[in-house]
């Protein structure tokens, strides 16, 4: 039995034997006498079980989950119940799912969730309990993230990334529900953000660049790689020119099952830049993309932070201004963006999707551009004229339709050190006996530039 009994300053105490016979006290503190009349029974029943070794029944255990955390930590203390988790804080729900999700997602990406992360807690605050955000206080945060005039598709990102962590949350059990469900913002990218480079521009480019440069920007541009992923980890036993294809290794989407790498052509108008890289690759070279720096590069990104420390785009803007272009903006992107631009035009979408290692929809949303040459076509200003010949057929044919022939493969022999970097570096597919021939490559060149 329990008693219950009011102290002098108004406040109510309630006594009861433990199983071990002694006798112990919960200060209930100034709450009304019916409410302490009602923990007094629900006292008297957790101590018979204490006694009995019997567990709670399930409208005891309702209503001890249903008690605050101070009465709940007043009988955890007397041992009438056991003592209850330390609330869950915003904080500590941020920090468990950035270690639970780093294993799985690029560096980039974890920094990028930091930057999320700082802001769900600058609004909420740190100690609050994130089981008391309500889809109400979620639309407060899309609200906050507004004011601060991000981009759309900044602020579309980041609400998608604090929808992950709540849920996070309910997957560990921590939460029961997701108050961000449902709730996202549209993502538009602006008009000033897209950006089309043309062939001639792409030439100055490649004019005014060394010659690392030139295949760095010839591959985003003519092959549509990503820059710096792909293209830094592009090896010479990647590129078949005997099949005319190359196998593209995909950082970015490594972690997926069946995304390892893709395979896509050596576009016709690729084709040339990657001949001349191979001939000015010194001997034993393994990376396409070669040279002191772009080894720097390739050695930064085993930081924690991977790809986002590979800083090209600074060099990039200067040898843009150098070829007497103004800096556009996302400039690795632009030129990969224009790269499918162009396929689209020659080749079904299913495709260049594929060749280029996304969905149509992202195709669609983030890559496709009207080039003006479209403009003047439908407005018939213009003969149509193909601004640039993106492909070289799969198949290895110069041209299309009946008239199309075998691409010519090379008609000279393999001089001793093409045969010895063949050996070393395991560089071109198709068998030692005869290299592609070097185009607007001047003889004895053998060496790349000491710069990226």
């Amino acid at each position: 039995m329990a008693s219950l009994s009011r102290e002098k300053n108004g406040t109510y105490r309630i006594q009861f034997v433990d199983c071990h016979n002694k006798r112990r006290s919960v200060r209930l503190g100034a709450i009304p006498k019916k409410a302490a009349e009602s923990v007094k029974t629900k006292v008297e029943s957790l101590a018979a079980l204490a006694v009995a070794r019997l567990p709670m029944d399930h409208e005891t255990a309702t209503w001890v989950g249903g008690i605050g955390d101070d009465l709940a930590g007043k009988l955890a203390a007397v041992g009438l119940i056991p003592e209850r988790a330390k609330p869950l804080t915003l904080a500590e729900l941020v920090e468990r799912h950035n270690a639970e999700s780093v294993r799985e997602v690029k560096g980039g990406t974890v920094v990028m969730r930091r930057v999320t992360t700082a802001d769900l807690l600058a609004h909420f605050g740190p100690d609050s309990d994130p089981r008391a955000v309500t889809p109400q206080l979620a639309r407060g945060f899309v609200a906050f993230l507004l004011t601060r005039d991000l981009a759309s598709m900044t602020t579309s990102r980041r609400v998608r990334r604090a929808r992950s962590v709540f849920a996070f949350g309910v997957r560990a059990k921590l939460l029961t529900d997701n108050p961000f469900t449902g709730l996202g913002i549209a993502g538009v990218l602006p008009a000033e953000r897209k950006a089309y480079v043309t062939a001639a521009d792409a030439m100055k480019l490649i004019g005014a660049s060394p010659p690392a440069w030139r295949v760095v920007i010839a591959l985003c541009r003519y092959g549509g790689l990503r820059c710096p992923s792909e293209v830094l980890s592009l090896k010479w036993a990647d590129v078949n020119f005997a099949a005319g294809r190359m196998t593209v290794p995909s950082p970015k989407t490594e972690g997926t099952a069946g995304k390892e790498y893709r395979v896509c052509p050596i576009f016709s108008a690729l084709r040339p830049h990657l001949e001349e890289a191979f001939e000015l690759a010194p001997v034993g070279a393994v990376h396409v993309v070669s040279g002191p720096q772009a080894d720097h590069h390739r050695l930064a990104v085993q930081g924690p932070n991977g790809w986002a420390n590979a800083n090209m785009r600074t060099t990039f803007e200067r040898i843009i201004r150098r070829a007497g272009l103004n800096v556009w903006p996302r400039v690795f992107h632009t030129l990969r963006a224009s790269c499918e631009t162009d396929l689209l035009e020659e080749y079904p979408i299913s495709a260049v999707t594929e060749w280029l290692g996304h969905s149509a929809a992202v195709a669609l949303k983030h890559y496709t551009r009207v080039p003006d040459h479209l403009f003047d076509r439908a407005a018939g200003a213009v003969p149509v004229q193909n601004a640039v010949q993106q492909g070289a057929e799969p198949g290895g044919m110069e041209g299309k339709g009946e008239g199309a022939t075998p691409a010519k493969g090379p008609d000279f022999p393999v001089h001793s050190a093409q045969r010895s970097r063949i050996l070393v570096g395991g560089l071109v597919q198709g068998g030692p006996e005869r290299l592609p021939p070097p185009r607007g490559v001047r003889a004895g060149r053998r060496h790349l530039a000491d710069r990226v």
